[in-house]
């Protein structure tokens, strides 16, 4: 990790809820579909969304295009 970086993630915590990386949203970001964009970050957004059940907020036409998601924007 690059020095400073604890700081930062720390700081982002103070606003935002940092969910964890779990086994279902893993195994939800490899069944998504071919047209979904192939970034795994994206893939993982995605699945994430998925499984919390949370509409994912995007200006990504690709995600938005794949309707694999539920998007607001």
């Amino acid at each position: 990790m690059k020095p400073g970086a604890e700081i930062h993630l720390s700081e982002v915590e103070k606003h935002f809820i940092v969910l964890p990386i779990t086994a279902s949203i893993a195994l939800q970001a490899f069944e998504l579909p071919p047209d979904y964009p192939k970034d795994p970050v994206d893939r993982i957004i995605g699945a994430t969304a998925l499984i919390k059940d949370i509409p994912l907020l995007t200006a990504d036409r690709e995600i938005r295009k794949s309707r694999a998601v539920p998007t607001i924007w």
